[in-house]
């Protein structure tokens, strides 16, 4: 699904030339054939698995070959302005091909999901009159009737909130034919967000708040391990925000659906992502201290180390309150490891802003980050702020913060080295008798461990640091 979309035929410009739909050959063998394009955040890659799991139900069977496809889904992101960019660049690509395509009379529809689709759903059919389906987030599992529509020559757009819940229109995950499943799965608990910070566009892509019920996360849950699962990583945009009904009526928050998934027999790993700092409660702290198998990694965006800058993105909390929640968290789990978010050149930033947020990333220091310059997404309040950062100012600061991040990322990963740690193993390497896992704190592991399987949480001891990876070896060897 990480493929990118590829052809010798360069892109042009949005052509007026109509395709007509009609009785095509499907290329290849008689199965048909779905590639899908994933952009932006792990939910995205969630959404797109069960966008698969729909369609499977349709006849379809993914592919990673673009060329064999008689159906290509881009599932987009609309969180920065060069990943719509990217989108239309693929959809120039994909119409010549699709052209290519029709004319040698094989199947070959094109269709938009994700953010993209939400926000510019009728623009995007605007621009390109190769596009046959335009879904939001929370219309795929309306993919197959939605195909089934392109088919009879309509051009289907369907960005509306659904009323119904999409989980319970979507099959058994687990039970998609040709799909082996890995031994880590996301499970989307939450999607939406009520926080409105004033540079993000998500509560205008993915709606408001909504939680899952309990009953429903349990089942799948319960079904990802049956298939061979061992790692769950709860998603949502604001997951600590999860709320629902307890078997007793009384409310619930995240602390204590990952208490209750904690029951689940043969389940080794849970996770959970992406949090803000408001939502994080003494009971999900609690279950940092209590839950051995809650891995020691969390992931809390805090984008600025400024109060004044907090404040004009709506973050509502300040610098000192988030580095005294760290503490409260390190407290309860000594050896948890940090990863944030941080947005550099808000409008408005100063020298001293900035600095503000070098002091922040000092005081806390980070086993990863994810640091970005600010990009002005229409239709957020951003945009409309006074004070826009001279892009050299944005770029020159964005270099001195991730010369920091990562000078704190390998220090962490130095610090592992001659310890013993629990890893899963995830897949094979690239070396004979070779298998990749994964560290507590999400690091990618290389070990050689011949006699142990896929699957398998073994004691490794680290013994080295790569750029992006550790090595180890069997413990005791």
């Amino acid at each position: 699904m990480t493929q990118e979309i590829q052809s010798s035929i360069p892109s042009a410009e949005p052509s007026t030339v109509t395709i007509e739909p009609g009785p095509h050959a499907l290329p290849g063998d008689n199965a048909r054939k779905v590639f899908i394009k994933t952009y932006g955040c792990q939910m995205n890659v969630y959404d797109s698995t069960r966008m698969a799991d729909a369609l499977s139900a349709d006849g379809y069977v993914q592919t990673e070959n673009v060329e064999e496809a008689s159906l290509v889904l881009l599932n987009t992101c609309h969180i920065r302005e060069k990943a719509a960019d990217k989108v239309y660049s693929a959809l120039g690509r994909l119409r010549e091909m699709k052209k290519l395509r029709h004319a040698k009379g094989e199947e070959f529809m094109i269709g938009v999901a994700g953010c993209v689709a939400q926000a510019e759903g009728a623009e995007i059919v605007r621009r390109e009159p190769g596009v046959d389906v335009v879904l939001g987030p929370q219309t795929y599992h309306r993919l197959p009737q939605a195909l089934k529509q392109a088919r009879t020559g309509k051009r289907v757009v369907d960005t509306e909130y659904a009323v119904e819940d999409k989980f319970e229109h979507l099959p058994d995950p687990t039970k998609t034919p040709g799909r082996k499943r890995a031994v880590t799965a996301f499970l989307t608990v939450q999607e939406g967000c009520d926080k409105f910070c004033t540079f993000c566009v998500v509560p205008y892509t993915r709606g408001s708040e909504v939680s899952r019920p309990l009953s429903q996360l349990i089942t799948e849950a319960k079904r990802l391990v049956d298939s061979g699962v061992r790692e769950i990583t709860l998603l949502g945009q604001n997951v600590n925000a999860w709320h629902g009904e307890g078997p007793d009526g009384k409310e619930m928050g995240l602390g204590d659906l990952l208490y209750k998934l904690a029951e689940i027999d043969g389940l080794a790993r849970l996770r959970y992502t992406t949090s803000h700092p408001r939502d994080m409660d003494d009971r999900l702290i609690e279950a940092h201290r209590d839950l051995r198998m809650l891995m020691p990694y969390l992931h809390l965006p805090v984008q600025a180390g400024s109060d004044r800058i907090l404040k004009a993105m709506n973050r509502r909390h300040k610098a000192a309150d988030y580095i005294a929640l760290i503490e409260r968290i390190r407290q309860a789990r000594p050896d948890i490891a940090l990863s944030g978010d941080f947005i550099v050149g808000f409008p408005g930033e100063t020298d001293a802003d900035f600095e503000d947020t070098m002091k922040l990333v000092e005081t806390i220091g980070y086993a990863q980050a994810f640091s970005f310059k600010y990009s002005s997404r229409p239709g957020t309040p951003g945009a409309d702020l006074p004070d826009h950062v001279a892009e050299d100012v944005k770029t020159e600061r964005l270099a001195r913060l991730q010369e920091l991040l990562l000078k704190q990322q390998h220090d962490f990963a130095r610090s592992l080295v001659g310890k013993t740690i629990d890893l899963l193993l995830e897949k094979p390497g690239r070396m004979p008798g070779q298998i990749i896992g994964r560290s507590p704190w999400l690091q990618s592991v290389n070990v050689d461990a011949k006699t142990s399987q896929i699957g398998d949480i073994i004691q490794v001891r680290i013994t080295d640091v790569g750029p992006n990876s550790l090595f180890a070896e069997v413990a005791g060897s």
